[in-house]
């Protein structure tokens, strides 16, 4: 699966149809960069959007993978091959994630005993280490999956936060031996939970066709994560509620959303480059 080929193809039939990028894009709900990264070969479509972009292009999804309009009497082999390179691209990939989830394991182990075998020659017993070997393992617990199937895993790696979370506080609180850390640190964590499922929600349902408008509504929904946060630590600490910091990370959260809901808008509508060079 040749991605420049599949690419020069998707702009021929583009043209066969008389679309520009912005009008192809605009009819698949994405940017008109997108298309062009397509027809450039530095990216692939996604699957989620590849039947309808076919459709547009009145070609089948063998004949996108291939490049090229296959005949009645190639299409099997074609479809053989497409399905071959596919699978060998998700093998490797797994090949990939195998071994770097292996070094990240071992890596972390050797931190582990690095910090036990130090604790016990400075204080004669486990101190300090016990810290660092919860949270390393916490850590381990949270980032393995995503790290050994990359996209696929950050629903496991959310997951495994949820369920871990609250247990390696308890931990972590038992052994530092402040009560206080336990319940504030609970309550904090099921609101940053609760931001983190939604974000994932919004990354699923706009990001794979429109980016932007998933950062931007990220960015958007941290403003009300902060004051949340801050009110929590308010009524239970002496600290203030709002500071000089506060205000400025909301107004830059702010800036930020609205710079990214503007470039989209304007990137979709064609104003960020001349439609003549899509044409």
């Amino acid at each position: 699966m040749d991605q420049i080929k599949t690419g020069k193809f998707i702009a021929r039939c583009r043209k066969e149809k008389k679309l520009t990028q912005a009008q192809l894009a605009e009819r698949l709900s994405i940017t008109d960069r997108a298309v062009s990264k397509w027809e450039t070969g530095k990216s692939m479509p996604d699957s989620s959007i590849m039947l309808e972009l076919c459709k547009l292009l009145g070609i089948t999804v063998n004949e996108l993978l291939s490049g090229e309009k296959v005949t009645m009497d190639s299409l099997e082999r074609k479809a053989d091959e497409n399905l071959i390179a596919l699978k060998r691209k998700d093998e490797n990939n797994i090949a990939k994630n195998v071994v770097i989830s292996t070094l990240f394991t071992i890596t972390l182990l050797i931190g582990m005993m690095v910090c036990v075998i130090c604790d016990i020659t400075i204080t004669g017993n486990l101190s300090w280490s016990l810290i660092s070997m919860t949270s390393i393992v916490f850590v381990w617990v949270i980032s393995f999956p995503s790290i050994m199937f990359g996209k696929k895993g950050m629903v496991k790696s959310l997951i495994s936060l949820s369920v871990s979370i609250i247990p390696y506080l308890y931990l972590l609180s038992q052994i530092l031996k402040v009560k206080e850390l336990f319940p504030l640190g609970t309550a904090i964590s099921l609101i940053i939970l609760v931001f983190l499922w939604i974000m994932l929600a919004v990354i699923y349902r706009i990001g794979k066709t429109r980016k932007l408008i998933a950062l931007g509504t990220i960015t958007l929904l941290a403003i009300p994560l902060v004051v949340i946060i801050n009110v929590l630590l308010f009524k239970t600490t002496e600290t203030p509620l709002f500071d000089v910091w506060d205000f400025m990370a909301i107004f830059l959260l702010l800036i930020i959303a609205i710079a990214l809901f503007i470039y989209d808008y304007a990137e979709k509508k064609g104003l960020l480059k001349s439609k003549s060079k899509s044409a």
